[in-house]
């Protein structure tokens, strides 16, 4: 069973940045895609990005192109979300989850086997 946790989310202000770490349990870590979503009250669940089994390969939302970077520490079996220039637009409840199949690019949240709890990030104006 892959169990995942995320951390890292706060209040911060418009500008500033936070970094969510999604820890992972589990042995297949390495040969799994990885994505992080978001959900903002009253919103369905979008895709923010994913990263494939090496690393190798990312891809994000238009929304957060060149702003978010999606990277993973096989040997610390954690992925990471590093957001910077964040607006009051980019709150909400993050996800992180795991695609067993390591589909590319993973931007379904319904293409993904194994989710964490969330992480809220609130940006203020």
């Amino acid at each position: 069973q892959v169990q995942l946790v995320e951390s890292g989310g706060g209040l911060v202000q418009a500008g500033g940045s936070l970094r969510l770490s999604c820890a992972v349990s589990g042995r297949t870590f390495s040969t799994y895609a990885w994505g992080w979503f978001r959900q903002a009250p009253g919103k369905e669940r979008e895709f923010v990005a994913t990263i494939n089994w090496s690393g190798g390969r990312t891809y994000y939302a238009d929304s957060v192109k060149g702003r978010f970077t999606i990277s993973r520490d096989n040997a610390k079996n954690t992925v990471y979300l590093q957001m910077n220039s964040l607006k009051p637009d980019d709150t909400a409840v993050y996800y992180c989850a795991a695609d067993r199949l390591s589909r590319w690019p993973g931007t379904r949240f319904d293409g993904y086997d194994y989710w964490g709890q969330g992480t809220q990030v609130t940006v203020s104006s």
